[in-house]
């Protein structure tokens, strides 16, 4: 064998990082709900700036959870960050929300892309539409448009 064919490959930072390190360690089993927890993690910590953002085990689920503060001072929040070809069933939903912390669902592409969801323990009313809106004009233009017809 040549020199070259026995050395190993560059090894892969994300599994040198103490973080995914450290999720490894809660042993929740499925290896692609941990890396896609990291790369919630990495998101949050490096690019959103997220405070104190860290991993928890949850038993019930064998999932890898985070929690952290969008800034300083404001409330913890619980993410859940799932492969998007994994399944959720509401029972999963209420334990995380049984935590008493806000939730967002993370949902994460195989290319990395992530996509957030604020779910809630019950309905939610929307807030009202911010701004001056007037109905008139467009209830004149239905009327000139039925007109037309």
């Amino acid at each position: 064998m040549s020199e070259s064919s026995e050395r190993a490959p560059p090894p892969n930072w994300i599994l040198q990082h103490p973080t995914y390190q450290q999720m490894k360690k809660l042993e929740v089993g499925d290896s692609a709900q941990v890396h896609a927890a990291f790369l919630v993690y990495m998101d949050l910590a490096e690019v959103r700036r997220w405070k104190e953002v860290s991993c928890v085990k949850s038993p019930e689920l064998q999932v890898v959870l985070l929690e952290g503060r969008e800034k300083e001072g404001a409330p913890i929040q619980t993410v859940l960050p799932l492969p998007v070809d994994r399944s959720l069933s509401h029972r999963s939903i209420r334990h995380v929300l049984d935590r008493g912390f806000p939730m967002l669902l993370c949902a994460v592409a195989a290319d990395s892309t992530l996509v957030y969801q604020r779910m809630t323990d019950g309905l939610v009313t929307p807030d009202p539409p911010a701004g001056p809106f007037e109905d008139v004009g467009r209830r004149q233009h239905r009327k000139r448009r039925q007109k037309t017809h």
